[in-house]
């Protein structure tokens, strides 16, 4: 709460009284959510990773495409195994009140999708992730580095 608040007056001084109260507040949004891309790219990785992924990685695709920041990519041994992972992930994202804008793939469980805006959680069933090679397709974007330990849930 003090993070907020913090903000909104930091944000404040930087607006005179002529701009519209709607201005502020969607310049407060984008302030909050700065960094947010990364955290949450961060949290999905150590989450898989927290439930035997193999290989997960981020990679920061935001140079590169225009519709979103980061993509976490990581593969499960069984389709079950990867419907388990994107569970997981969305499990811990709605702890912390992130709701992903869209989920596909989960019932058949061999390529899972979370969308979340800036953040793409791809989960493949392993002999898929080797066929569609996202990492050779997005092989501009830097792979960023993360702990596989996280705090519990």
């Amino acid at each position: 709460m003090n993070c907020v608040c913090s903000v909104t007056s930091a944000v404040k001084e930087q607006f005179d009284e002529n701009q519209r109260p709607g201005d502020m507040k969607r310049h407060i949004s984008k302030k909050v959510e700065e960094g947010g891309g990364l955290e949450k790219a961060r949290l999905c990785a150590q989450v898989a990773a927290a439930h035997k992924a193999e290989r997960p990685l981020i990679c920061e695709v935001g140079e590169v495409v225009d519709y979103t920041d980061y993509f976490v990519i990581c593969s499960g041994r069984s389709t079950r195994h990867v419907q388990s992972i994107a569970e997981h992930i969305e499990a811990a994202l709605v702890q912390r009140r992130i709701k992903p804008m869209g989920v596909e793939g989960l019932t058949d469980g061999h390529w899972v999708l979370l969308d979340l805006n800036d953040v793409i959680v791809h989960i493949f069933y392993h002999p898929l992730r080797a066929f569609y090679d996202l990492e050779g397709l997005w092989w501009e974007a830097r792979q960023i580095e993360f702990s596989e330990t996280r705090a519990s849930d």
